[in-house]
């Protein structure tokens, strides 16, 4: 093999160059072809670990590997021309330095490589670091083929650096993108890199200057040893050399660089840097991983707080492309955009979400902006309100043929369709649900009448009377359901056997012995359309396709200390019937017409959800034939696809779906990179509130204080492991959650206000709730003692005295 390919100067590579060079080498190449100072060196390529022969893929076969002549030559050449000196020796994997999967700490650096010999040996290590158990485990999680990835190496003159250290041209923690920050610490970079010392900490303006500092402790200096290899000085030998503040020239300088860097790359870096003598080096670059969003600038009004803090409670995890592409946009927030637009107001409930390389990375506020039509919003709403009353909703000859088609195409058998007909099924099913989006422009003003005219007689009647507990009657489809749900927890509780199972196993387990329960089957007949965790995901199981959920929440009921206590709708009418008889007529007309509005409300939601299973049916299907042609690794990998992107095809086996695997492995890439980060910082969206002694606090949203173990809930999966007695905490909750409210004693949620669901179920089962405290989640700990107070939004520690009480 002609040696030529396999060393070459770092000056012939580029981004182009990765199959050859690697990450690191494409990258340092693309940095001296702009310019940046980078020390001299060559990259030993991929061509040179292709040519050598091993007995087996491990650490072991690569470190003793002989090497080519024609190889060894050319090393020893490549080393001569940069004066044979100390070089550094850096791994630089195909794989590597790629968005989503930036391979940091994955393979082998060797600095202060002195000699022939010596070099030879660190190139073969570098080879053998792409086997360690720790490298291959990388590469498995992240669905990389062991055929896929090869390595080169780097060999740069070594800078005897004075100062090094990283530094990030946007935010790790923040996001933002406009400050940068520098971390620092005497000798060579080694130190602050793999974590040894604390680093001197700079933030930085985009022109320099100094936002804020912080001084390290220099616990340890990493320097070059005589002859190679590197010594560590610690204690008093690292004390005795502190590092002192960078000038601001130097600063500066850092800065600029730093911009220059994202700019070359388009995205945010993290850059390794040494100055030596004076003058400042770029060791190599690589993307930003786990970078947070570019935080909300500006002041959020009340209006965007309140839009925001609804859809953040509607997100439980990052929409997949095939959210963005289905549901999001045709959803029930789609609905609510069509709704609000029909008054002439734009923008509520739109372009919320921001996307990049195919992957959500930030939920933004929705502005809202009104168009020309809203000077006429007075007149619409008052003719809708007069000519739909929604106690007639379901007669409305549209609600008729909207379920007549849901019947019809719930069931098709999709397993049974031809590919050209399935990939047409989530269009048809999308379509289904525009009609209700028209019932509910036409229904919906009559409803915000009958809630504005009650509120207006209550206070003017001076009653004393909660509208809360005035608009529970049980005929929603949300009561209707949990009283449902208390009728399957009656018959475990009536069964001594079955009721000792459920005591002691998981809800997973005890589907088999449910499914043998006509009720049960009859609930999921007519509730199995219901989401699990989120009405804005198609990505979210429902209830027939994920029983277990319905199980735990039968557990959750099974085990309340009262033996399931009565319905809240059943105990609020009994309490509050001898007030509202004494009512005059036209006040309890008032009364009667706000439940109608209240019943609407919630089944116009609970119908919209119908089509919702046919859609996820279709999306399976797609995804399983996929999956069997080899496109795909697995059915749920479809999620990772946007629908048009499948509808696209001819047939699963066509040449086009070969394109479709590595857009879905970038993309469960790119998702497990932001897998630490939020779509938005809650405390952005819920403003800080000044908590005293409190452990966390949010908006009050309902009345008195209840002492329990914090039970910390992350979803629906979760939901038979909260006690009797415990205190709800959790980032989120949706209609689903409904019976968990009757076995906790207070709840504390991440998100929402006073009108979110958590809220008005609260106050429902009249149990002290706080809301959107941001936090409370993630700061409260699972089975802490705390205690909750729902007048003031506070929850604070407690001791067992408080419980007793």
């Amino acid at each position: 093999m002609d040696a030529a390919p396999m060393v070459a100067p770092l000056t012939d590579f580029g981004r182009e160059d990765l199959a050859r060079a690697g990450g690191k080498g494409a990258n340092l190449g693309e940095l001296i072809r702009a310019g940046m100072p980078v020390p001299d060196g060559f990259v030993v390529t991929t061509d040179a670990y292709a040519a050598i022969r091993v007995p087996d893929r491990d650490r072991a076969s690569y470190e003793r590997a002989e090497l080519p002549a024609a190889l060894e030559r050319a090393l020893a050449d490549a080393y001569r021309a940069l004066g044979e000196g100390a070089v550094a020796v850096r791994s630089s994997a195909t794989a590597e330095d790629l968005p989503g999967a930036a391979f940091a700490g994955q393979q082998d650096t060797y600095l202060n490589v002195v000699g022939h010999a010596e070099l030879r040996d660190a190139v073969r290590r570098c080879w053998g670091s792409l086997w360690t158990d720790r490298a291959v485990a990388y590469r498995d999680r992240l669905g990389i083929a062991p055929e896929e990835v090869r390595i080169a190496v780097v060999v740069q003159r070594m800078v005897d650096a004075d100062v090094a250290g990283v530094m990030f041209t946007a935010d790790p923690v923040t996001g933002d993108r406009d400050r940068i920050v520098v971390e620092a610490g005497a000798g060579l970079g080694e130190a602050v890199v793999s974590g040894l010392v604390t680093p001197d900490r700079y933030v930085l303006s985009r022109d320099g200057a100094v936002q804020q500092f912080t001084p390290g402790r220099s616990e340890v200096v990493v320097r070059p040893a005589a002859g190679g290899g590197l010594v560590h000085e610690t204690g008093g030998d690292a004390a005795s050399i502190p590092v002192l503040e960078l000038p601001r020239p130097q600063l500066a300088e850092l800065a600029r660089r730093a911009a220059e860097v994202a700019a070359l790359f388009g995205r945010p870096q993290d850059i390794e840097w040494a100055i030596a003598a004076g003058r400042i080096w770029l060791l190599q670059a690589r993307p930003m991983t786990a970078l947070p969003p570019p935080p909300v600038r500006g002041h959020l009004n009340p209006l965007r707080r309140r839009l925001a803090g609804t859809l953040l409670e509607f997100l439980p995890w990052r929409p997949y492309p095939m959210d963005m592409s289905t549901w999001v946009p045709h959803g029930p927030a789609g609905l609510m955009a069509k709704v609000t637009e029909s008054i002439g107001l734009r923008g509520a409930f739109e372009g919320f979400l921001r996307e990049r390389d195919g992957v959500v990375t930030q939920l933004v506020p929705p502005r809202p902006h009104p168009t020309p039509r809203i000077v006429l919003a007075p007149f619409l709403i008052a003719s809708r309100a007069r000519r739909h009353d929604p106690a007639r909703w379901e007669a409305d000859p549209r609600y008729v043929r909207y379920r007549d088609r849901v019947r019809e195409l719930a069931a098709v058998d999709v397993a049974e369709l031809e590919w050209n007909e399935l990939v047409g099924m989530p269009r048809h099913a999308l379509a289904l649900v525009e009609p209700v989006a028209d019932l509910r422009i036409d229904y919906l003003p009559a409803s915000g009448v009958a809630f504005v005219r009650l509120i207006v007689a209550l206070k003017l009647a001076r009653t004393g009377l909660a509208v809360s507990d005035l608009l529970l009657d049980g005929r929603s489809a949300t009561e209707r359901a949990n009283r449902d749900l208390e009728a399957l927890a009656a018959l475990v509780r009536a069964d001594p056997g079955l009721a000792r199972r459920f005591a002691a196993e998981e809800p997973r387990d005890l589907v088999p012995a449910m499914q043998r329960i006509p009720q049960f089957t009859a609930l999921l007949a007519e509730h199995g359309h219901r989401e699990s965790a989120s009405p804005l995901l198609a990505t979210s199981p429902t209830w027939g396709e994920a029983p277990e959920i319905v199980v735990g929440l039968v557990k959750v009921l099974v085990a309340a200390p009262d033996g399931g206590g009565e319905d809240p709708a059943r105990r609020h009418a009994s309490r509050e019937r001898p007030r509202i008889e004494a009512l005059s007529p036209r006040l309890q007309r008032r009364i009667e017409r706000a439940r109608v509005a209240t019943a609407f409300r919630e089944d116009s939601h609970y119908e919209f959800t119908r089509p919702l299973p046919i859609l996820r049916a279709a999306l399976l299907e797609l995804g399983r034939r996929l999956a069997a042609a080899g496109v795909l690794d697995d059915a749920d990998d479809i999620w990772h696809l946007r629908l048009e992107e499948v509808e696209g095809l001819p047939a699963p086996g066509a040449p086009a779906a070969a394109s479709l695997r590595a857009r879905v492995r970038a993309r469960s890439a790119r998702r497990d990179e932001l897998a630490g980060t939020r779509l938005i910082d809650p405390r952005v969206v819920f403003p800080h509130r000044d908590s005293g002694d409190a452990l966390v606090a949010g908006e009050p949203a309902g009345t008195g204080r209840a002492t329990g173990p914090a039970r910390i809930i992350t979803g629906p999966a979760e939901f038979g492991r909260l006690q009797p007695g415990e205190v709800l905490v959790c980032p989120y909750t949706n209609p689903s959650w409904t019976p968990l409210f009757q076995r906790a004693v207070a709840v504390v949620v991440d998100s929402g206000g006073i009108a979110s669901h958590a809220a008005i179920v609260a106050r429902e089962y009249g149990i002290p709730a706080v809301m959107g405290t941001a936090v409370g989640s993630s700061t409260l700990r699972d089975g802490q003692l705390v205690t909750v107070d729902g007048d003031t939004g506070r929850v604070t520690a407690a001791d067992d005295t408080a419980a007793a009480r």
